[in-house]
């Protein structure tokens, strides 16, 4: 989906970014942009368990797979935005720093905050990416097969 077919699709990516990313990342960000929104806690962090549904060759009908452990938490800034951060195991502090994060993106400081903070982290991502496609192009194995002739 694109924004012109989802207007939401611009949160969408953040948030998504946000809770892929490694928390150390995130808190070195964070501390390096000093940060420090006026804000009222909504939801406090909190820990739960959703349902991963899958399919069997991405095809088959959809069953159950298991439950994964999440952190959420909601925040609403003093100038009224509210913002949300759902992340992947227990780290309070990081769903906390996602949800921050997400007001301030909806404020007009969007452009910095995602200067300061979400473009390195998808930089960050993209360099693991390739180092990890890398690693693993390096174990490629080429088979070939011989024609025997007994055609």
């Amino acid at each position: 989906m694109n924004e012109k077919t989802d207007p939401n699709a611009a949160r969408k990516a953040w948030l998504g970014l946000l809770a892929r990313c490694r928390a150390a990342d995130l808190n070195a960000l964070w501390a390096g942009a000093a940060l420090a929104p006026d804000h009222t806690v909504l939801r406090a962090p909190e820990v739960g368990s959703v349902m991963v549904r899958g399919r069997a060759g991405a095809v088959g009908s959809a069953f159950n797979l298991g439950e994964v452990t999440v952190t959420r938490a909601s925040v609403r800034l003093a100038s009224g935005e509210d913002g949300h951060g759902y992340v992947q195991g227990r780290d309070k502090l990081k769903a906390t720093q996602a949800a921050l994060i997400d007001a301030l993106m909806q404020t007009a400081q969007a452009d910095a905050i995602r200067a300061a903070v979400l473009d390195p982290l998808q930089d960050k991502m993209a360099q693991t990416r390739a180092t990890r496609s890398a690693k693993a192009a390096a174990t490629k194995v080429e088979f070939f097969t011989m024609v025997r002739g007994e055609d």
